[in-house]
Formats: C-alpha cells, sequence, structure tokens
C-alpha cells in the first residue's frame, strides 16, 4: 500500500525535485496525475514529467502535490 506524505513547503518541493520522488497531483479534489517527477519549479508553477515527452504545467495556488512512497 502507497504512503503519501502533503508537500506544503518550497523545501518540500525543492527536496522532491533534487531527489527525483515520484508524486501524485490533486486539483480540485480530483487525482489529476500520479507518478510523475517534478523537473522544475517556479514561483506560480510546478512543471511535472512523466514520460519523455510528457510535460505537464501545473500552478501551485490550484493544485496540491503529494509524495507517493511505496
Amino acid at each position: 500500500m502507497p504512503t503519501i506524505r502533503r508537500l506544503i513547503t518550497e523545501q518540500d518541493l525543492q527536496t522532491a525535485m533534487e531527489q527525483g520522488l515520484r508524486i501524485r497531483v490533486f486539483r480540485d479534489s480530483h487525482l489529476i496525475e500520479t507518478g510523475s517527477i517534478i523537473i522544475r519549479l517556479t514561483e506560480d508553477t510546478v512543471i511535472t514529467q512523466s514520460s519523455v515527452s510528457d510535460l505537464t504545467y501545473h500552478n501551485r495556488n490550484n493544485c496540491q502535490f503529494f509524495e507517493l512512497k511505496k
């Protein structure tokens, strides 16, 4: 059973990016992405990658990010 931990602070997101941790992304209480990694952070955007050519841009104010631990 996977365990999830919410990534709230800038440091949480930065650590997840540096360690290449898999994450889940929720928007409006709906799971919109799972198993991707954070490749870049800006003040208002988190950019994730789930495959070689699949990049997704998430607004920090509209989404919740969770570290996925197996």
